[in-house]
């Protein structure tokens, strides 16, 4: 019975709850159109207690991604990151945290761990250094039997890895050998470039060579391959740093890319054990009404072919936060390397005894060229090696090493411009179309926690969809690409992407006009698909350059959804489009709206506010992109009639006066039961013993007896709803339930038996 009374109150409240709410002053009808990260094969990993997820190695001869964070380092299955296959911890000792403390740090987030430098050796272990405590430390590490294990080595970490875990630093591995950029003091003030081979090679402490500078991105080009000049490798170093070529009242800073040759060995008596080919020069990423440049924030290179096809691409933001624009900036090898072996210098020059400015250099160059490496020419002048070189030449590229050229985009502009979230990191990958060209797709973190889709057709930039993965406050800190996946770190965890997953094109307008050159229309699967090598240009669309959709067969819209309302409603109607680059159309009877008093056109929905008769019609949303018409939704809205409206709250009377007399009935049958079992407390009735035939009654026989229902849902008599007289024992034993099926079972039990 009181399941029943439960069923019945469950469904007054449900009756009550949904009658009401038919006359609610907001009526949503279908939900917005969401694109989630699982959409996309999306997968996320974090370990509960860890943070800054900001370092990752990608082993693709073990199918492992390593993964460094604060005071974990993580080996993670390539293709689903969710499965850890190995983990190693590598905590601060309770000292060392004491120690940095001491130092005017804090314990809790400075003085840790935080792992920065990850890189595979050629003897098949691993590299890894981590700020310890603002004491950087270096190990080796092996994958082995299913664990990895650090050698517990423990070399001194100057120079290699930065002491602060949030200055930015840069390192890259080169046949063995670590280049690195980052400070070599405890306060951050002697930053360098070092290759940390048995005699170590760095740039001078001079704010000529480096002025306060941001490491962003380091890069090896073996221009040392089939060149005819007999040139050597090179090492890239791209940062931004404190000008001082520029007349100016306040600091200004500036991009810049420097390199040094992997053959340099410091020179014999000037510039010892320091680059004898260090060069640097200015970025140039022009942006329209922009007063101050804007900084490199990080640098991915592709090379599709060999090293004179590589192109850098580069993130810039503002300097100051007044500016909201970001933008992407393309460098090809042979503009950076006409730079610096072609370009003039530049050289500082005193100015009325106290100020220096600096000018084109227009004097002698000395042979050979500064800060060139050891090539053809050099060997027929009988140098072979940086350290036969001659003083002057030293002597020039010590004094002298800032380029008066700077470095142009490609295209003398930025492939991408875009107002909001700053860009963080990118990396850029090639996707070749159903025609055979290829095309190169970016992918780009900001710094509210999202990856951006982009690719640049023939000067044209279409963005072609924005993910958000992470919290607006949690920007993304790394980026790797390792085949068709995208690997996105951040403070709080790592999400893998899917870089050609084409199902969230619903329709074939939908996947063509996303012009997403990896995906295109199978009018044989009737469905957006990856595109592969066995698709054919007569069973697939796909329009790149000019998203030409008119082979797309014909959709029937006449489908539409009906809504009732009622007078003074406030009604949304929503309709996302499946393109934010589509321009959204509401009709009403055919006839366009207009934003008023009444209508809010808003970018996912409309809404109507105050709705009367005058408002009822059909709705259809629509969208145009690139001259194609889409219709998305259509809805029939109808006010509630006056006649409707009183049959409706009749009925709701009905149901009201039905449910109250049931409640009143099933309240009077508790009644009388409870009635009935304090009866029993006061008035029992007779026990009989079957083994003496007889019937006593007194309730304080040797064998004990108890009443009992034949169910256990409901115990009136517990939970202090015992009866209290002089016969307690016996009554707290009475017990009277209520079962599923209503019905009351009544039955006493001796100690053998159950009658």
């Amino acid at each position: 019975m009181m399941f029943l009374l439960a069923v019945l109150c469950v469904f007054y409240i449900w009756s009550s709850a949904t009658l009401t709410g038919g006359l609610g002053s907001t009526a949503n009808t279908i939900p917005r159109k969401t694109v989630p990260i699982s959409s996309n094969g999306g997968r996320l990993f974090r370990e509960e207690g860890v943070w800054n997820y900001t370092t990752m190695l990608l082993r693709e001869d073990l199918n492992m991604l390593i993964l460094g964070a604060r005071e974990a380092i993580f080996a993670l299955d390539l293709d689903d990151i969710t499965v850890k296959k190995a983990m190693v911890n590598w905590p601060v000792a309770k000292d060392e945290q004491t120690a940095c403390s001491n130092k005017g740090k804090d314990a809790t987030n400075d003085c840790k761990n935080y792992i920065r430098i990850l890189h595979e050796r050629n003897d098949d272990r691993m590299y890894v250094c981590g700020t310890k405590a603002f004491a950087p430390t270096c190990d080796y590490m092996s994958y082995t039997d299913g664990s990895l294990t650090l050698e517990g080595k423990q070399e001194d970490g100057k120079g290699k890895c930065p002491f602060d875990p949030s200055q930015r630093y840069t390192s890259e591995m080169v046949d063995g050998v670590l280049y690195s950029a980052t400070s070599m003091n405890f306060m951050g003030s002697e930053l360098v470039m070092m290759r940390s081979s048995e005699e170590s090679i760095r740039t001078e402490f001079s704010s000529t060579w480096l002025n306060e500078p941001h490491f962003i991105h380091m890069a090896h080009i073996r221009e040392g391959e089939l060149n005819s000049e007999g040139d050597d490798d090179k090492v890239y170093l791209f940062f931004s740093e404190t000008a001082v070529e520029y007349d100016s009242y306040t600091k200004m800073d500036v991009s810049r890319v420097a390199r040094v040759c992997k053959g340099d060995l410091g020179g014999q008596r000037t510039l010892q054990r320091k680059w004898t080919s260090f060069l640097k020069a200015r970025l140039d990423c022009p942006v329209p009404n922009n007063n101050l440049p804007l900084l490199v924030q990080d640098v991915f290179h592709l090379c599709p072919g060999d090293w004179t096809t590589c192109v850098f691409y580069a993130v810039f933001n503002p300097q100051l936060d007044s500016s909201q624009y970001s933008a992407v900036c393309a460098y090809k090898i042979e503009d950076i390397k006409t730079v610096f072996s072609k370009g003039k210098f530049k050289a500082p020059v005193t100015v009325e005894t106290s100020f220096v400015k600096w000018v084109m250099y227009s004097g002698d160059v000395p042979d050979p060229r500064p800060g060139a490496c050891i090539d053809n020419h050099a060997r027929e002048m009988g140098f072979t090696k940086s350290l036969e070189l001659p003083d002057k030449t030293l002597q020039f590229i010590k004094d002298k090493p800032l380029m008066d050229q700077a470095v142009k985009a490609s295209g003398e502009k930025p492939l991408l411009v875009k107002r909001g979230a700053a860009f963080t990191r990118i990396v850029v990958a090639t996707a070749t179309a159903l025609d055979g060209t290829s095309h190169q797709v970016m992918f780009i973190g900001t710094k509210s926690g999202s990856v951006l889709k982009a690719v640049n057709y023939d000067g044209e930039m279409v963005i072609m969809e924005e993910i958000q993965l992470f919290g607006p406050s949690e920007p993304v800190k790394i980026l790797r690409l390792s085949n068709t996946k995208l690997y996105v770190g951040s403070d709080v965890g790592v999400v893998q992407l899917s870089i050609n997953e084409c199902g969230r094109y619903h329709t074939c307008l939908d996947c063509v006009l996303a012009r997403d050159p990896y995906c295109g229309w199978d009018l044989n699967a009737d469905q957006c698909s990856t595109l592969n090598s066995t698709h054919r240009a007569s069973t697939v669309i796909q329009s790149l350059s000019f998203g030409y959709a008119s082979q797309c067969p014909q959709i029937d819209d006449s489908k539409s959804v009906s809504i009732s309302f009622f007078h003074g409603n406030t009604v949304k109607l929503w309709c996302q489009p499946y393109s934010n680059l589509a321009q959204v159309q509401w009709q009403l009877n055919g006839l366009p709206i207009k934003a008023s008093n009444t209508f809010q056109i808003l970018s996912d929905s409309l809404m109507i506010i105050n709705a009367s008769a005058d408002t009822s019609g059909r709705y259809t949303c629509s969208s145009v992109e690139r001259n194609y018409n889409t219709q998305h939704v259509a809805y029939d809205l109808k006010m509630w009639s006056a006649s409707r409206t009183t049959a409706l709250l009749h009925d709701i009377k009905e149901k009201e006066n039905t449910l109250v007399a049931i409640v009143v009935v099933v309240s009077l049958i508790l009644t009388i039961l409870v009635i009935w079992n304090l009866y029993k407390g006061h008035f029992p009735l007779p026990f009989c013993h079957r083994r003496e035939n007889s019937c006593e009654q007194s309730l304080y026989e040797n064998q004990p007896r108890e009443y009992k229902i034949a169910s256990s849902t409901v115990n009136l008599n517990s939970n202090n709803n015992h009866v209290n007289n002089s016969s307690s024992r016996e009554t707290d034993r009475l017990s009277t339930t209520v079962g599923s099926s209503g019905l009351i079972t009544l039955k006493y039990i001796d100690d053998e038996s159950e009658i």
